[in-house]
């Protein structure tokens, strides 16, 4: 049994979005990361059900959130602030690990060409100043996707 770290997962962007060959670069300026996966419900109960209800999947919805350090010099933090603003997509990769180089085979997660969707800054007394950051799948010719590194 391999147990992944929170630690180890990796957080990505794209300005091109996720078409083509994407150029990933690593969001290292974040934590508390969460993908949140869901699917919608259709009812799907007969009388053959035996009195239980039956459901069915229908479509899936998905959004990536995260915490910045408010850091204006990164340029992590610049692109997912510029595309915020902009109302331009952003591609995003979230995976439980790296995407290139020798430890990515069979790491895994979602590729989606995103739209930032909350720009939240806290500002406590005795903390950084951060961001609390939203992004969810949007309009694209490339639709969402799930990943494994290393397979066709």
């Amino acid at each position: 049994m391999s147990v992944k770290l929170g630690l180890d997962a990796k957080l990505y962007y794209c300005v091109a979005g996720i078409g083509g060959t994407p150029t990933w670069i690593e969001l290292t300026n974040v934590k508390n990361v969460t993908l949140s996966l869901t699917k919608g419900e259709a009812d799907v109960t007969t009388r053959a059900n035996n009195g239980w209800k039956a459901t069915a999947g229908t479509l899936k919805e998905g959004s990536i959130e995260f915490e910045m350090v408010w850091d204006t010099a990164d340029a992590g933090f610049t692109a997912v602030k510029t595309a915020y603003f902009n109302n331009s997509l952003i591609g995003i990769a979230a995976m439980d690990g790296p995407i290139t180089g020798p430890n990515s085979n069979g790491s895994q997660g979602l590729w989606a060409d995103c739209m930032i969707t909350d720009f939240t800054r806290d500002e406590p007394l005795e903390e950084a100043l951060s961001v609390k950051v939203t992004a969810k799948p949007t309009y694209s010719a490339n639709p969402p996707v799930w990943k494994t590194m290393g397979t066709a």
